[in-house]
């Protein structure tokens, strides 16, 4: 991933509704950008196709509970 690179289709999930208080997802390359909605313009972090695959296999497997 290159700093040139900036993230796009930004969006929440579905599963939000119309909460403010969550993330959003951007692509950036093969990886990933997650942002604060309440706080968009404190940047985002980034992360590999492979971490965030990992982040979502936990998520779903209630690793985090």
């Amino acid at each position: 991933m290159t700093l040139s690179q900036l993230p796009d289709n930004w969006r929440k999930s579905s599963r939000s509704s119309n909460q403010t208080n969550c993330v959003e997802i951007g692509r950036i390359g093969t990886g990933a950008a997650v942002r604060d909605t309440k706080d968009r313009s404190a940047g985002y972090f980034t992360t590999t196709g492979t971490q965030w695959a990992a982040f979502i296999d936990a998520v779903k497997n209630e690793r985090f509970d």
